[in-house]
């Protein structure tokens, strides 16, 4: 049976499951009661063929995982066998703009190498028909969009394309970037919005 040791982001437009491993095992787009695109929380036994977002990081020891002080951000940190650390940062958009709630259907991670020479592997594997059917992915130079019957999903990411699309393990040696959300370009380089949208979220949880 899958564990129940969940944690929960989102910003009332849409919400994702994370368990301990910092893999994103349930939610649905493009609102609460849409389709499952991550619904391997429901696999009874043995490893989910789709229907997750996992940021495996190799050689895995343990991990910890905590929210920022009063925020709804969160925070999970994996430790290698032999030292190495990633923290992930995961959140979804929610904030004050042009006078009303930006809470756009977007889920943002941001992957940090914290310790020695961590090496990770990316897998995004969405699923739509309730977990039926595996989308059609196109590359970009920038982004794979996942094309589904009802929606078109867009990852914007400054990694290296090559290796999400192909799930290969690389060394992480620079902070890297994660937008999943609308079939849309994003308006500024991908990082400067993560941590854009990153810092207004972090305060508008403060404030709330």
């Amino acid at each position: 049976m899958s564990s129940l040791d969940l944690a929960l982001i989102g910003n009332g437009s849409i919400g994702a499951l994370v368990d301990s491993k910092a893999r994103i095992v349930w939610g649905c787009f493009p609102r609460f009661d849409g389709d499952p695109v991550f619904c391997s929380l429901l696999k009874d036994h043995g490893e989910p063929e789709h229907g997750f977002f996992d940021i495996e990081l190799m050689d895995f020891d343990r991990a910890e995982r905590v929210y920022r002080p009063n925020s709804a951000v969160l925070l999970t940190k994996l430790y290698s066998r032999d030292g190495a650390c990633i923290e992930i940062t995961d959140f979804s958009p929610r904030f004050k703009q042009f006078g009303r709630t930006f809470r756009p259907t977007m889920l943002i991670r941001h992957i940090r190498p914290r310790a020695g020479n961590p090496r990770v592997r990316i897998r995004l594997r969405p699923a739509f028909g309730y977990g039926s059917h595996r989308p059609e992915m196109t590359r970009g130079s920038n982004h794979l969009r996942y094309i589904m019957p009802d929606m078109t999903l867009r990852l914007t990411t400054d990694a290296p394309v090559v290796y999400v699309a192909d799930e290969m393990p690389f060394n992480l040696e620079r902070p890297i970037t994660m937008v999943l959300g609308p079939d849309e370009s994003l308006e500024y380089p991908v990082a400067q919005t993560g941590r854009d949208f990153f810092e207004k979220t972090d305060d508008y949880w403060l404030e709330w």
